[in-house]
């Protein structure tokens, strides 16, 4: 008798079990990361920080770089550290996103680093060099060539921790409401051009006009401007840039290699435990990898159909129009080195790299590329109608 009353009872006891185990199962794989943040000590805390950016919400290439990143460290630190992304003017205007993080209004933002040249004259070795290095050269500089050093130098008066935050590649020069035929055709014409760039642009002849983002295309209706530079084909037709400019130059003299930054209030990173800490570093180096991968796929995918569905005349910029440029990006350079202690000292450091890799490349990509062009048939970028 007492063995029959014990079976129900153990039968029942392991039931209850295997109910606990399947609930608790189902639970983890309804909450996913979030659940993370109680473990079986009790709840562990959650860390919420704020993201702003330089960039309209929602804006490809640009805009998904900040996104990813948030996703990333949310994911890796299963829950406990979760960033909120907001685009330009959702907080704080786009030009002011440095001072926002530096004042920790923000814990974080993305932009890029020559929108504060007027703070941080030398902040414009961290965005483009007018004729400098590549995304591949770049990057290669930062993280071996003690170019990452020298910007956590720049930025630390300013209680910010800057991280190479992707890249656009060598971008285009721009959509213009005029055809170039010299350096003459410089004279007096209004560009949406940033940074140093834009230095070089006003001695070649040039008005250059600082305009963010959200505002380019209005602009150019309007004819506010003549020009505009934003990246290339990916950006630019995400904008409709090609609904008001005529003709579309290449290549892209003023940001051959353009580095976009995550940065961080550095009191809110070293708040952090050092697992998150980690998290931080290692997301936002694959955030930078990942986003010139993602231009370079789009760029390919987006020129295709502004070739095929649009009236784009895609022309190179003529031989006098980058000598002019070149020429007064050489003035530009020199005066902001000797102008500023800190250019000057990532001035050397970035040129000497620039040297270097590029005696590299001379028989590396570019052997390679001119190889390739010799034996393959003859790309065309003339317009033409889908078929």
């Amino acid at each position: 008798m007492r063995e029959k009353q014990v079976l129900p009872v153990v039968v029942v006891g392991l039931t209850a079990a295997l109910v606990a185990v399947i609930t608790l199962w189902t639970l983890d794989r309804v909450e996913g990361p979030a659940s993370a943040a109680a473990s079986q000590d009790g709840p562990v805390e959650v860390i919420e920080w704020k993201l702003v950016t330089t960039w309209p919400k929602g804006l490809p290439g640009l805009g998904a770089a900040p996104e990813n990143f948030a996703r990333r460290v949310n994911e890796a630190s299963g829950g406990r550290l979760r960033i909120k992304v907001f685009g330009a003017g959702e907080i704080v205007p786009a030009f002011e996103v440095f001072d926002a993080v530096s004042r920790g209004v923000a814990e974080a933002g993305h932009g890029a680093a020559y929108y504060w040249k007027g703070k941080i004259p030398a902040s414009v070795f961290y965005t483009a060099v007018p004729f400098g290095m590549t995304a591949q050269e770049a990057n290669g500089w930062l993280h071996y060539g003690g170019g990452l050093e020298l910007w956590r130098e720049l930025y630390a008066p300013f209680g910010v921790v800057p991280f190479a935050g992707g890249s656009t590649g060598v971008q285009m020069a721009g959509w213009f409401n005029i055809r170039l035929n010299n350096r003459a055709d410089l004279e007096g014409l209004k560009m949406r051009i940033p940074g140093l760039a834009g230095e070089v642009f006003d001695a070649a002849g040039g008005s250059a006009v600082r305009i963010a983002g959200g505002e380019v295309y209005t602009s150019m209706q309007t004819g506010v401007i003549d020009a505009v530079e934003w990246v290339g084909p990916y950006n630019d037709r995400t904008l409709g840039l090609m609904e008001v400019g005529d003709y579309y130059y290449y290549p892209g003299w003023h940001e051959p290699g353009a580095m976009l930054e995550t940065i961080v209030n550095a009191e809110a990173l070293a708040a952090l435990p050092e697992d998150l800490q980690a998290i931080v570093r290692v997301a936002a180096r694959a955030t930078n990898t990942d986003m010139l991968d993602d231009f370079t796929a789009n760029n390919s995918e987006s020129l295709q159909i502004l070739l095929t569905e649009f009236d784009t005349e895609v022309l190179p910029l003529p031989d006098d129009v980058m000598d002019a440029l070149y020429e007064s990006s050489q003035v530009a350079i020199e005066a902001l080195v000797n102008a500023d202690p800190m250019a000057k000292k990532i001035a050397a450091s970035y040129f000497a790299f620039a040297t270097k890799v590029r005696t590299y490349h001379e028989i590396s990509e570019r052997a390679y590329l001119n190889g390739r062009n010799r034996l393959l048939p003859p790309v065309s970028l003339t317009a033409q109608s889908a078929e």
